[in-house]
């Protein structure tokens, strides 16, 4: 379903503009970090360009005050929509010590920030899932009022961690929402090679619970069906598998060579759904954004980069001497 009705979703016109910004936020950091890349300043980028509707989205559906989110490597819509800023994410990019994820540890894509409820991810894809069910029994047994909710490509729902997980909380019935971004490719394998239904949303049958299958470059359905899903599990109706449709529009990572798999007229047509087309054209058609709206929006995030940039290039490196802080139980401890 394109363009979702706003009130429908129980959204404002004020929130409406906050979703832009913040996917359109979230499209310049990206941008940002592929040219630093390509300068050779920064070693590596995980992109999440053409799904940044489906993330932000779904992240304002869940109460940012209390929920817990598992993300995966390509969610920067999550976490900034959570709380973490341009700065934070500059800082992981560029490896320094000031890194709120792992002082500069770990690879860029492993968000994690306590404060805010995002739990750190590993690098093996899939891993989040039982995590998030993990917490989400946990939350259920000392009878706090939380929902868990974790997201993952098309090709993680056909690893063991996705199964075991969806199956524990099934028989559980415990709150979490399963995300599939859907971006049409696992690496270099596009879907029809991974799998032989139509819908990774067609699993939660096999589960017994809820699945529904949206528009990803819709963030309007993708508020509803993730809010939706969120209400059942707070009423203690368990868990939701949801399946958000998009492309990804970029290659796998900074060190993928796409021409090798799809062609680019392939891309080229994918990107007139992109959300920073339709999505802009309906707030446009709403009234909600103007010329000078978007003007001030993009400006103030052009700032924001830049300076988020520029703190990050200059902050300082970690020290050699913490090499091996948190990696061996320290002697006392």
């Amino acid at each position: 379903m394109r363009n979702a009705d706003y009130k429908t979703a129980g959204l404002s016109e004020t929130q409406l503009l906050e979703m832009y910004e913040t996917i359109l936020l979230t499209r310049r950091i990206d941008e940002r970090l592929w040219l630093l890349n390509r300068a050779g300043k920064i070693p590596f980028v995980v992109s999440c360009q053409g799904q940044e509707a489906a993330q932000v989205g779904a992240a304002m559906a869940l109460d940012q005050s209390k929920d817990y989110v598992l993300p995966y490597y390509r969610d920067m819509g999550v976490v900034l929509t959570f709380g973490m800023t341009a700065k934070d994410l500059m800082l992981s990019s560029f490896a320094k010590a000031e890194d709120p994820n792992s002082g500069g540890r770990q690879m860029p894509g492993h968000f994690g920030q306590k404060k805010n409820r995002i739990v750190t991810g590993s690098s093996p894809v899939t891993t989040q899932v039982p995590h998030a069910v993990g917490i989400a029994l946990g939350g259920q047994l000392e009878g706090k009022d939380f929902v868990s909710f974790t997201t993952f490509g098309e090709g993680s729902s056909n690893q063991g961690d996705f199964h075991e997980g969806i199956n524990f909380a099934s028989v559980h019935n415990l709150p979490v929402i399963f995300m599939c971004e859907n971006n049409k490719y696992a690496i270099s394998m596009s879907q029809d090679q991974q799998l032989n239904i139509e819908s990774v949303a067609d699993r939660a049958a096999g589960y017994g619970i809820i699945g529904e299958t949206v528009d990803g470059n819709d963030p309007i359905a993708v508020y509803h069906a993730v809010k939706k899903a969120a209400d059942r599990a707070r009423k203690g109706e368990g868990p939701t598998l949801i399946e958000t449709v998009s492309y990804r529009l970029t290659p796998h990572s900074s060190d993928d060579d796409d021409r090798t798999y799809r062609e680019r007229e392939e891309v080229e047509e994918a990107k007139k759904n992109d959300a920073l087309v339709t999505f802009v054209d309906h707030l446009r058609s709403l009234d909600v954004l103007t010329n000078d709206i978007e003007e001030s929006i993009e400006q103030k995030i052009r700032e924001l980069v830049d300076e988020a940039t520029d703190y990050a290039e200059n902050a300082s490196d970690p020290d050699p001497t913490t090499l091996r802080d948190h990696v061996y139980k320290e002697e006392g401890s």
